[in-house]
């Protein structure tokens, strides 16, 4: 992460930074384990935040390592006073992170060969680390901004119909970005292709709608001009249904809003 962005989480998990030095000089070393299964993410960012108060750490393991419960992930050595600051905000990066890349993980494995992506729907300030978790467990992190695609949402549709609305976003667009159209039935999904959209989004379309919309561009010879990217509900309970579909992308936004995370703690060794 960048130094300004440490510093801006820093301020905020200590504020002025007058904790008392409790331990006084003491040196110590711990270890952060793992309580519970999932994919590990966040360890480039817990240890940046270690060696901010000149902590020694060695990586147990990779980001984007699955492990199980009492794994061993970081080995941490130095000033107790710098250790037990640091702990709380390394802890912070790796339970959120690795929360988000365990559900994805989970979501990709019985998507099978359909893309299973994020969204926008990120905690502020915090995207791309969120969006680096997703990655790590081996989904598509979708956009990181409004700027990389440009997206006809549903309430473009309604102020101004979807030519108009598809027109205007590829002058918008210019030839290096791709448009996207958000539709929720057959005949939207139809005229947004027609129109040269790159990427057709089913928002809020059950199952068997998708295979319908998906027969009908094929009678039009539309299917394989197009991405087809679902999203709207879609959880661990329901994905193996829409990725049957013959769907290209799942979006997901509970991915990231939804994600609990994993229990991760620090523990203090004896010397």
């Amino acid at each position: 992460m960048l130094q300004s962005e440490l510093e801006h989480f820093l301020q905020e998990d200590l504020g002025e930074d007058i904790y008392p030095e409790i331990t006084g000089s003491t040196t110590t070393d711990a270890i952060v384990v793992t309580n519970e299964s999932g994919i590990i993410a966040g360890i480039d960012e817990a240890s940046q935040v270690f060696n901010h108060f000149e902590i020694e750490v060695v990586s147990c393991v990779d980001d984007g390592t699955s492990v199980g419960a009492g794994t061993e992930i970081l080995e941490v050595s130095g000033p107790a006073n710098g250790i037990l600051k640091a702990e709380r905000l390394a802890l912070n990066f790796i339970g959120r992170m690795s929360g988000i890349a365990s559900l994805t993980h989970q979501c990709k494995r019985l998507a099978g060969d359909v893309i299973v992506a994020g969204t926008r729907k990120t905690t502020p300030g915090f995207r791309k680390f969120e969006k680096k978790a997703i990655t790590l467990g081996g989904g598509d992190p979708h956009r990181y901004n409004l700027s990389d695609t440009v997206m006809v949402k549903d309430n473009h549709i309604k102020l101004i119909g979807i030519r108009q609305a598809v027109i205007n976003a590829k002058k918008a667009a210019g030839f290096t970005r791709k448009i996207e159209v958000e539709v929720e039935n057959v005949s939207d999904a139809v005229r947004g292709a027609e129109l040269g959209a790159e990427i057709i989004m089913l928002d809020n379309c059950k199952p068997q709608e998708i295979k319908e919309i998906i027969q009908v561009l094929k009678e039009r010879s539309l299917r394989e001009k197009i991405i087809l990217e679902a999203s709207g509900g879609i959880n661990p309970s329901n994905i193996e249904k829409y990725a049957e579909t013959g769907i290209d992308v799942i979006s997901i936004g509970s991915l990231t809003h939804n994600a609990p995370w994993l229990d991760v703690s620090l523990t203090i060794l004896q010397r």
